[in-house]
């Protein structure tokens, strides 16, 4: 089972420097490897930034890119997140398009699925909605009938499930 890709969560620490999110991205390109998803961030020290990135590829290749990120210049450390042992949730915008007879119907399936209507329009509707990939992914099953107009997301960010910071957890060796 070594060969078969799947997504991996990857969080990048990195110095809060111009040009540290382009060589990071770089690598993955030179790689020849799709980045799934990125989100970009500050942590609470603002000398720091964290990077999410999202990426297909099978066990030796994800280790690979684990070595070969950390050798970058600014990058602090590599942290791989599991589902089990992190939260990991996207945002994403849907605009879709409902008259009057399909809006009352998009709006129970959103108030299912716990979305924020973020607008409404005489032809169309706005949701919020945040989760993980499986709560998204059901959302997006349920809303087949409708037409999207627009869907924006941010991307995954996760952070380690329990009470301390994985930068502890990893550097108490």
């Amino acid at each position: 089972m070594e060969g078969r890709k799947k997504a991996s969560t990857l969080a990048i620490y990195v110095r809060n420097r111009a040009g540290v999110l382009l060589r990071v991205v770089g690598l993955f390109s030179r790689r020849g490897y799709n980045i799934d998803s990125l989100s970009v961030g500050e942590t609470q020290d603002p000398v720091f930034s964290r990077i999410t990135v999202v990426v297909t590829c099978d066990r030796p290749d994800l280790e690979q890119l684990k070595r070969q990120i950390e050798k970058l210049v600014d990058v602090v450390r590599v942290f791989e997140m599991t589902r089990s042992g992190s939260i990991q949730r996207e945002l994403v915008l849907i605009k879709i398009e409902a008259d009057i007879e399909s809006r009352s119907q998009l709006i129970q399936i959103s108030e299912i699925f716990n979305c924020r209507i973020a607008q409404v329009t005489p032809v169309s509707v706005t949701v919020e909605l945040t989760g993980d990939l499986d709560k998204i992914d059901s959302f997006m099953t349920l809303i087949e009938p409708f037409r999207i107009i627009e869907l924006v997301r941010t991307g995954i960010t996760a952070i380690e499930r329990g009470s301390r910071a994985i930068t502890d957890i990893e550097f108490e060796n």
